[in-house]
């Protein structure tokens, strides 16, 4: 790997990194957003934002060569993401919907193996080792679950597993981003995604108990969401998986339920124990152990490669 390419590597992972941080505050604003709207309504508000000003920005790139097929496939896969992660927020905590959420760090070098054909390298099979049993232990079940209060679901109900689902269609999503990321079209890429999540959330509004109710706090979440969440980030997810892999994408997300844990608690939505923070940790190990052990196993390679003097 070129010093060049390298570098572009690591600015793609910072900022891959910041958005993550940004990402993990807004299952806050969603949960409270939802004392006001539905799901499927409040999704289509957002994504009517983000994709209106993305296709402001795009105008005629949306339509280029290839461009609308693979943007359509990609909200179909976007859309499933954010249908499920949103039913799943009525009837579960915001950290354990991001830490759910977060188990797309374990399917993507799965799904990398079985579609791909690709194994993951050393540090990374570290980094994601350590950041799935961070997320056992965050979402570990008691017979007490201060969530579900059902021990006969094993702690998990109806929000857990939908989280999960999300997970797995997020990491499709990661894995088809990254094959069709394109550092000459992002914007268009982007554009047609989230229209094409605008019109199928409308799509199924006639089918679904409606609920709107015109707040404040609703309001700032359709914009916060649309144009930063949505817009801006998609943007940024997309420009980043065009200069790093798919498998380091998802280690940077999984620092998503950290920062969701650390904003749910600190504005008194929930209480986390030893073992929850425990877990946080964990994650945080297992990025830094995928980062630094590549590092140092491409430098371990290089060395290997080097004739001697």
């Amino acid at each position: 790997m070129t010093q060049e390419s390298s570098g572009a590597r690591w600015k793609a992972d910072g900022a891959l990194l910041l958005l993550t941080v940004f990402w993990g505050l807004t299952f806050v604003v969603v949960k409270d957003a939802l004392a006001f709207a539905d799901p499927f309504t409040f999704i289509t508000l957002r994504f009517v934002v983000g994709g209106g000003v993305m296709a402001a920005v795009a105008r005629g790139r949306m339509f280029a060569p290839g461009i609308m097929s693979k943007g359509l496939l990609l909200a179909g896969v976007l859309f499933i993401c954010f249908a499920l992660q949103t039913v799943g927020l009525q009837t579960t905590t915001p950290s354990r919907a991001a830490f759910l959420t977060g188990l797309n760090v374990l399917f993507v070098p799965l799904l990398s193996m079985v579609l791909l054909r690709r194994l993951p390298r050393l540090g990374t099979a570290v980094g994601v080792v350590l950041a799935a049993v961070g997320l056992y232990w965050l979402t570990r079940p008691t017979p007490n679950d201060a969530v579900t209060g059902d021990a006969g679901m094993g702690g998990l109900q109806l929000g857990d597993w939908l989280s999960i689902g999300c997970a797995l269609a997020y990491a499709g999503h990661i894995l088809l981003t990254e094959r069709f990321a394109s550092r000459d079209n992002t914007v268009g890429l982007v554009a047609v995604q989230l229209v094409g999540v605008a019109v199928m959330s409308a799509l199924c509004l006639p089918f679904v108990e409606r609920k709107l109710e015109w707040t404040q706090p609703l309001v700032v979440a359709v914009l916060t969401c649309g144009v930063l969440a949505s817009a801006f980030a998609i943007l940024v997810q997309t420009w980043g998986q065009a200069r790093t892999s798919a498998v380091r994408a998802a280690l940077i997300f999984a620092m998503e339920p950290v920062f969701a844990s650390a904003y749910s608690v600190a504005v008194g939505h929930e209480v986390l124990g030893v073992k929850e923070w425990l877990g946080g940790a964990l994650i945080v190990v297992g990025v830094f152990a995928s980062e630094l052990g590549t590092v140092v196993w491409d430098g371990w390679r290089a060395r290997g490669r080097t004739p001697a003097a």
